[in-house]
């Protein structure tokens, strides 16, 4: 589907209002009483992202639109944080530039800055490229192969987000207007600007079935966030994909938002997190499922049954204990802390961690219970 169709319409939204963009999103008041009404009144989405995000973070928006969920963001950051919006469209932009000064002084700080960019191409700045045009504008075929390597070195040496540069990336209903043969490397680019340990946050259209190709070739549907739409496994497999891990569903309407030849599409609301580079290391440690399910398959592919005690790596011991795994996990650590002596972990399969691994093989400790204890019979109190 052509981009420039979203453009164009998004373009007219800017400068009007259309309620045919949006669907209800039950946004937080506090945050929206001291942004322009002209913004609100022109921002188009599909959920709120922004209410993930936390103090002092830095949070990058795809598809900002006018701004509203960078300004709400913003607020939620703080001073110690930082907010940056990415959109291609011009009158956007205008909206939200206009706008910040006017938020900032409001809330009495500014950390909000508005770049142009397309999301799939995240190191490529277009206002640069633009600049570089009007001095040099393409009139054949040699102008658009020097264009292609001016975009290619803008991209390396001037990226417009940085690699690994990013706490949290939010997006408001904006993938699903992505072409297909772009969305590979759309999540590629969310991936690659993250912090290692940072998440994407993204609210979306998804639908209950495979969009026909008739439905994607309508420009109408398309820039409407209808036939664009991924189906709802499809989503998160597309996280998945990608290199994510930790994917899970935050919110999923109930009720499809529009319902079009009999297909339902409705918001969701996804968290993914990027994971951990580098060696597997074996340290002895060990993690227990604690339940509810029997048995659960993580990321790897590796199923874990309840209650029994796991051997991981030091990178995987460490992932579990963040969110979103820490709950569901009972982490055992080794009574000797293994340092020099370290040996590469095999993490292709998964094994039981027999308990005299954890405690060595000098271990041969006898703990009496005194008199004292808060178990003993003599106890006052009792136990537990």
């Amino acid at each position: 589907m052509s981009e420039s169709s979203v453009r164009e319409r998004y373009a007219v939204g800017a400068q009007q209002k259309e309620p045919a963009l949006c669907c209800p999103v039950d946004y937080d008041q506090r945050y929206l009483e001291i942004i322009p009404d002209e913004v609100i009144e022109r921002d188009y989405g599909c959920g709120d992202p922004s209410k993930y995000v936390s103090e002092g973070e830095t949070v990058l928006d795809l598809g900002s639109g006018t701004g509203k969920i960078c300004f709400i963001a913003s607020q939620v950051v703080g001073k110690s944080g930082k907010v940056i919006g990415v959109d291609m469209t011009d009158p956007m932009l205008e909206v939200a530039n206009r706008n910040a000064p006017i938020v900032a002084e409001r809330i009495g700080y500014a950390n909000v800055e508005f770049r142009k960019g397309r999301i799939q191409d995240l190191a490529l700045d277009l206002e640069k490229l633009e600049t570089w045009l009007k001095q040099q504008p393409v009139e054949d075929a040699n102008g658009f192969l020097a264009l292609e390597e001016k975009a290619q070195q803008l991209r390396e040496a001037e990226s417009l987000i940085e690699s690994d540069s990013i706490d949290v990336v939010v997006s408001n209903c904006v993938l699903n207007l992505v072409g297909n043969d772009a969305r590979k490397q759309l999540f590629s680019e969310i991936y690659r600007v993250l912090k290692t340990g940072g998440r994407a946050v993204i609210s979306d259209i998804v639908s209950d079935e495979d969009v026909p190709v008739g439905m994607q070739q309508d420009p109408e549907l398309w820039s409407g966030c209808i036939s664009g739409a991924f189906r709802e496994d499809a989503f998160l497999q597309a996280f998945e994909d990608a290199g994510f891990h930790g994917v899970e569903i935050l919110k999923l309407d109930k009720q499809p938002w529009q319902t079009v030849e009999g297909i339902e599409f409705r918001s969701m609301t996804v968290c993914a997190y990027k994971g951990d580079d580098g060696p597997c290391v074996e340290k002895n440690q060990a993690v227990i499922y604690k339940g509810p399910f029997k048995a659960v398959v993580n990321d790897d592919g590796h199923p874990m049954e309840r209650g029994k005690r796991y051997a991981v790596c030091e990178k995987t011991y460490e992932l579990l204990k963040r969110p979103p795994y820490c709950q569901m996990f009972e982490f055992v650590d080794p009574h000797s802390e293994v340092t020099s002596d370290a040996k590469l972990f095999d993490c292709s399969t998964i094994r039981i961690r027999e308990p005299g691994e954890t405690k060595g093989s000098e271990y041969s400790t006898t703990i009496q219970i005194g008199a004292s204890s808060c178990c003993s019979p003599e106890s006052s109190g009792g136990c537990c």
